[in-house]
């Protein structure tokens, strides 16, 4: 079966030739690699609003042949709550690390998740009465984390900031500032994509493989430096100007031809 593929950018020879590394890697050792991949400006286009984004009709089905090829080796690694996650690619359950790690759909379909608390639901209702008079900025409870984004409204970064550091200091050491592409978030601080990446490798059929780890976000860091220390290849979507990255790809679209191209 093929897949739509879209056209590539203003041609980039370093991303170009980084897919073609990717793609290479991924087609001769099929049993040898694991695929993990964020969402949001990754596999996806990058939205106004958290609920904005758009799926192409033909990705979830890509996304399952390509993890049939791998074995099974490909889970999805974001800051998405794992159920809005399921519902943008459903039909289909692929294994999971939501919130950064704090929900985890193991391959077996078992799921862990990270307790809320009665404080910590405080915590967000604050946030909302605090944040409604900031026009732009649009809240998103997550359940076990919360973020306020403001790509609406750049200018309110600096409002937002003492905001959410102050809820924070009220959450207590369990939990963390996450700061993102115009966001900020109160997650547990033991959710890290990092140490999501290490579990799923720890079991089968991620266990001996070599991870290639794909995002664009300060988020994904921690995960593309699990990927070298395993010997795989780590890759930033867009043009950061620091990452621990080893490769570029200079957009979600370009992510979407490397599926299109594997899923073949």
């Amino acid at each position: 079966m093929s897949y739509p593929r879209e056209p590539f950018p203003a041609v980039v020879p370093k991303p170009a030739s980084a897919q073609m590394e990717l793609l290479i890697a991924l087609s001769s050792s099929l049993l040898d690699c694991a695929l993990f991949l964020d969402i949001d400006g990754t596999l996806l286009d990058l939205a106004d609003v958290p609920d904005a984004i758009v799926v192409p009709p033909w990705l979830p089905t890509a996304l399952d042949a390509a993890s049939q090829r791998l074995g099974g080796a490909l889970a999805l690694v974001t800051g998405r709550a794992l159920a809005y996650a399921d519902e943008l690619f459903s039909p289909f359950r692929f294994p999971i690390a939501g919130l950064h790690g704090a929900e985890l759909r193991r391959p077996d379909g078992k799921v862990a998740r990270a307790e809320t608390t009665a404080a910590f639901e405080a915590l967000k209702r604050d946030l909302r009465k605090e944040t409604e008079g900031l026009e732009g900025v649009l809240v998103e409870d997550k359940g076990a984390a919360v973020a306020a984004h403001y790509r609406l409204a750049p200018q309110r970064q600096a409002q937002v900031e003492p905001i959410m550091e102050r809820l924070l200091a009220r959450a207590g050491a369990n939990w963390t500032l996450q700061r993102g592409k115009m966001v900020l978030e109160i997650r547990p601080a033991s959710a890290d994509k990092g140490h999501a990446v290490e579990v799923f490798l720890s079991m089968p059929p991620f266990a001996g493989r070599r991870p290639i780890a794909i995002g664009d976000d300060v988020t994904d860091e921690a995960m593309f430096r699990v990927a070298n220390r395993h010997g795989g290849h780590s890759v930033r979507v867009g043009s950061p100007s620091k990452t621990a990255a080893t490769l570029t790809l200079p957009s979600a679209s370009a992510v979407r031809d490397l599926i299109a191209q594997f899923a073949v």
